[in-house]
């Protein structure tokens, strides 16, 4: 029987895939998708190293072993000119969040985790300060307004930094202070440089999903399999089980017990193995909540594709973020 597209991202965005063939898989369907959406570095190393060849053309092989490629390259100059930037900054707390917080952490491998552009979490207060601090290192404001959340994205040409603040609105700085204090040290970029502790950093993935109307690359989804399940590929910083007790107060907290129920409800979904795992981590909504926002996001959001917005997204994405 032929192997169907999800069984295909399933196999290959795996840290562990069983070996055997893919011999009828929908690789024409497959491989744009799977560059799009940030998977085909680790798809790359799976059918190379993994489950060798797994019977896959080889054109499949050598289009996904140049984006492989092409992503070492890309992550090492931009974390490498970043951590030149920031190493000797001092007396700041500022948290790196998303793939650069990810990269290091989650996957075996830096080139697994395409980091497109570099986010970052500061203090309303910081922003301007550390945007003046990044314009001595030739970062210069985009000329187009910020998109996603961001207050200012800056640019050498090169990488893209995105600074954000009061991501939880004006009503939540207090929850956000926690997030703060929580934080974890990145030594390897300096004394200033931190990252959200476990239990934060899967709620601000939730957020960033959730504020995106679930349009996200996919590779979002694998990042919060990886967070909710303890990195058990690595050994760092996120490589422990998620307090459920605390995840679920903290998602109470700060308004994003819809947000999390249709993240985890997602991640499900998509990876038949985290299921029984993840159940004790789905806040209790009321069952005419849960459908609703089953028809409306979980489903529509599982199937490999564009996620086209649903009719009221708008209301939807408050609906879900508690804004």
């Amino acid at each position: 029987m032929a192997t169907s597209l999800l069984d295909t991202i399933r196999v290959l965005a795996s840290f562990d895939p069983p070996r055997g063939s893919l011999r009828g898989a929908p690789w024409e369907e497959y491989v744009d998708w799977a560059i799009a959406q940030g998977l085909a570095p680790l798809a790359s190393y799976n059918l190379q190293y993994r489950m060798p060849g797994a019977d896959a053309p080889e054109w499949v092989r050598d289009q996904l072993l140049s984006i492989y490629s092409g992503s070492v390259n890309d992550n090492v100059m931009k974390l490498v000119n970043f951590k030149r930037c920031v190493d000797e900054l001092e007396g700041r707390k500022l948290l790196l969040i998303g793939a650069a917080a990810f990269a290091d952490t989650l996957y075996p491998h830096v080139a697994f985790r395409p980091v497109l552009e570099i986010q970052m979490l500061l203090r309303r207060m910081d922003v301007d300060g550390f945007a003046g601090y990044l314009a001595q290192h030739e970062f210069r404001p985009e000329p187009e307004a910020p998109a996603h959340g961001a207050v200012k994205v800056l640019s050498d040409g090169r990488t893209a930094i995105h600074l954000y603040a009061d991501v939880l609105g004006t009503a939540g700085r207090a929850e956000v202070q926690g997030i703060f204090e929580r934080a974890k040290p990145m030594k390897m970029y300096g004394p200033s440089l931190f990252r959200p502790d476990l239990e934060d950093a899967v709620l601000l993935v939730c957020l960033e999903q959730a504020r995106e109307g679930y349009q996200v690359p996919w590779l979002s989804f694998v990042d919060l399999r990886e967070l909710m399940t303890g990195a058990k590929a690595m050994g760092g910083v996120y490589s422990r089980p998620v307090d459920v007790a605390v995840l679920l107060e903290r998602a109470k907290a700060w308004k994003l017990e819809r947000a999390l129920y249709t993240s985890l409800s997602i991640v499900a979904g998509l990876f038949p193995e985290t299921a029984e795992a993840l159940k004790p981590a789905l806040p209790p909504l009321r069952r005419a909540t849960r459908e609703l926002l089953e028809r409306l996001v979980v489903q529509p959001a599982s199937v490999p594709g564009k996620m086209s917005h649903v009719r009221g997204s708008e209301r939807l994405r408050r609906l879900l973020t508690g804004q």
